[in-house]
């Protein structure tokens, strides 16, 4: 390039949703929201929690651009976070070397960061857990990684395989993250309840005794099906 960067690119005003359709995902499975978004828009299964017993959560995303075995921006965006925000560090899924650990952890739990996710690597794992705040990463490894830039705060990036952009919802539990696009919050909140109906009339059925769903029963019945 013809200029060097600048050490971190950060973006000033980040757009947040509406606090009250973020409370109403509460407590949510990840399974229910991904079946009121059709089906998607979870990250790699790779990615799960350190300690699948507080794992969790929903929050608004501060998405951050790390790069391999750099963390410059995961520090920077430690110092803009605000209550409710989950960090979300876009390593490119390098496992090599750990973007944070146990001391980041502690620091976004006083700044009211309500999670971390990265697809890359961490380590630290038994200081994370008595931490406490959920941390969602591809890998564990202790190797230690450099502060040098560059990054960018707040822009759009992909981590696990999904665009995630300042101002989506992120819900997060012990199967894994959903990433929420903020133009979808309101009619995913609004699906969620109908999803969470639909599976406690199924579930009440299941404790009947109930072996197959009727719409598999009706095709086996139909002439869809070719006995042999």
């Amino acid at each position: 390039m013809i200029e060097d960067p600048p050490l971190l690119t950060i973006l000033r005003d980040r757009p947040r949703p509406d606090a009250a359709l973020v409370a109403r995902l509460a407590g949510a499975a990840t399974g229910h929201v991904i079946d009121a978004m059709d089906g998607a828009g979870a990250m790699a299964a790779a990615i799960k929690p350190i300690d699948p017993a507080r794992a969790a959560f929903v929050g608004v995303a501060l998405p951050c651009q790390t790069g391999p075995g750099d963390n410059l921006a995961v520090m920077a965006a430690l110092a803009l976070a605000q209550p409710g925000d989950v960090i979300v560090a876009a390593a490119d899924g390098f496992a090599g070397s750990a973007i944070m650990g146990d001391n980041v952890a502690w620091m976004a739990r006083n700044a009211g960061a309500v999670a971390l996710v990265t697809d890359g690597a961490v380590r630290d794992a038994a200081g994370i857990r008595e931490i406490g705040v959920p941390l969602f990463a591809a890998a564990v490894t202790p190797n230690s990684c450099a502060r040098s830039g560059p990054g960018r705060i707040g822009l759009p990036v992909v981590c696990g395989g999904v665009a995630v952009a300042a101002g989506d919802v992120l819900v997060g539990d012990a199967d894994g993250v959903v990433v929420i696009p903020a133009a979808l919050l309101g009619a995913v909140v609004a699906r969620l309840d109908r999803v969470r109906e639909a599976e406690r009339a199924l579930q009440a059925r299941l404790g009947q005794g109930i072996t197959h769903l009727d719409a598999m029963a009706a095709l086996l019945a139909s002439d869809r099906v070719r006995y042999v």
